[in-house]
């Protein structure tokens, strides 16, 4: 998922770090890393960041891995039906459908609580792990701190990575999280800071983990409701929610496939 959804007090603690007094300063390669990371602390705190938070900036490491998927990305490039074939569109429909069937209640509970409807739900689940297949094994602090630390976005990913270190503040993830090259986490591949503005406990246990199924699909549902999802409304193209599906990712083959896969799961 790629789309930025930063909690108002979190935009606030990005104005806040952005000032020239605190600023790190981005490199676009790993060489200045770590003379980069006390810069980065004292920006994270300026924006409200504990000692916790900070002490797991100051272990990680720059990661080559999240750089060179950073930088490899192709896929977009495709056109749909390529797009969907390598992407296993008629795996995702079929599993999708036999998800929905074994677990109706779960799926209408979702439904009743954010008005989102099951298929685009699972076709966001199979498209972004599988099925909570494969979650990654990035650690998430290091790959978010690094795409930060990057001069090609540091303004969008500082932001998350601030919501990460407030995270571990709180306890929601740790310096041993894991999750996918750029810092997703969990079975729909949540960016640190769609965890901290949306993040909801699905299952009742009184804490958020974005690799517990129904945390993660609850979480994903309510992303989709703030963002102005219409109960109801049609998710095609031309139709009101499609807009809806612009806000979980930028790209206009992955808004097209999750419209398709949803309808036909939901069919």
């Amino acid at each position: 998922m790629r789309a930025p959804a930063l909690s108002l007090a979190l935009s606030f603690a990005l104005t806040l770090a952005a000032s020239p007094l605190v600023a790190a300063e981005c490199s676009s390669t790993g060489a200045a890393y770590e003379a980069w990371k006390p810069q980065m602390a004292a920006e994270a705190r300026a924006a409200g960041v504990g000692e916790r938070g900070v002490a797991a900036l100051m272990g990680t490491s720059y990661s080559k891995a999240t750089i060179s998927a950073d930088r490899g990305q192709k896929s977009y490039k495709y056109t749909l039906s390529k797009f969907m074939q390598v992407r296993g569109s008629d795996t995702i429909i079929a599993q999708g459908r036999k998800r929905k069937a074994k677990n109706p209640g779960f799926y209408d509970g979702l439904e009743q609580r954010f008005g989102v409807p099951a298929g685009v739900l699972l076709a966001i689940h199979g498209m972004e792990t599988g099925f909570g297949h494969d979650t990654g094994s990035t650690n998430v602090i290091s790959a978010i701190a690094t795409l930060a630390y990057d001069c090609r976005r540091t303004e969008y990913f500082t932001g998350h990575l601030l919501a990460a270190l407030m995270l571990v503040d709180r306890g929601v993830i740790t310096t041993a999280s894991t999750g996918a090259k750029h810092g997703e986490i969990g079975h729909t591949q949540f960016l640190p800071g769609n965890v901290l503005a949306y993040g909801v406990d699905g299952n009742g246990d009184g804490r958020i983990d974005l690799n517990n199924q129904s945390d993660a699909l609850a979480s994903t549902a309510n992303f989709l409701r703030g963002k102005g999802w219409t109960p109801g409304a049609g998710y095609q193209e031309g139709e009101p929610n499609f807009a809806v599906l612009k806000e979980w990712n930028a790209a206009p083959v992955y808004q097209q496939s999750l419209a398709i896969m949803g309808r036909k799961i939901d069919g």
